[in-house]
C-alpha cells in the first residue's frame, strides 16, 4: 500500500472507533467508553496493527493491569510526586515481566490517581473499551482487506 492510503487508512479507521466508543459509551447511560489513552492505542491499532504492542493481549491485559495498579493506589496511598512515579513504574514494570506491554497503558495509573478513579472505572471504560477497541480494530483490519482493491492505472 502506498504511504498516503495506510496514513489515510490509519486515520479513519482511529476516527470511526473512537466515534464508535462515544456513540455507545454516552455519559447520559451513567458511563464512558473513552479514555484519553484509547486515542494512543488507536495509534498502535490501525497504524501498526502487526506490531506486538498493538496485540489483543497486549491491549487489554495492558490497560487493565495498569489502570488496576492505578485504581490500587487510589485507594491506598495518598498522591504525591512519590506515588505517582511508583505506580507509573510498577505498571511498566509488570507490562514487561507479562509480556503485555502497550505504551498508552502506561499513562493509566497516572490519570486514575490524579482524577481519583474507582473500581467502576476498571470496567467502564478500561475493560470494556480496550476490548471494543479490539474487536473494531480486527473487524475494521478485516473489511479493509475483503473490500474490492482499486487498481491503479499507469
Amino acid at each position: 500500500m502506498l504511504n498516503w492510503t495506510v496514513s489515510l487508512s490509519a486515520g479513519l479507521g482511529s476516527m470511526l472507533a473512537i466515534m464508535v466508543l462515544a456513540l455507545l459509551g454516552r455519559n447520559d447511560q451513567g458511563y464512558w467508553l473513552l479514555m484519553a489513552a484509547f486515542g494512543a492505542s488507536c495509534v498502535l491499532i490501525f497504524a501498526v496493527p502487526d506490531s506486538p504492542l498493538a496485540k489483543a493481549r497486549n491491549v487489554i491485559s495492558g490497560h487493565s493491569l495498569t489502570a488496576l495498579i492505578g485504581v490500587v493506589f487510589v485507594f491506598c496511598l495518598p498522591v504525591n510526586p512519590f506515588t505517582l512515579g511508583l505506580a507509573t513504574g510498577l505498571a511498566v514494570a509488570l507490562m514487561v515481566l507479562t509480556k503485555t506491554v502497550h505504551p498508552p497503558a502506561g499513562a493509566n495509573p497516572l490519570f486514575i490517581m490524579l482524577s481519583g478513579q474507582g473500581w467502576a472505572f476498571l470496567l467502564f471504560p478500561v475493560l470494556t473499551g480496550a476490548v471494543s477497541l479490539v474487536i473494531l480494530g480486527r473487524s475494521y483490519h478485516l473489511l479493509k482487506t475483503r473490500w474490492p482493491k482499486l487498481t491503479l492505472k499507469k
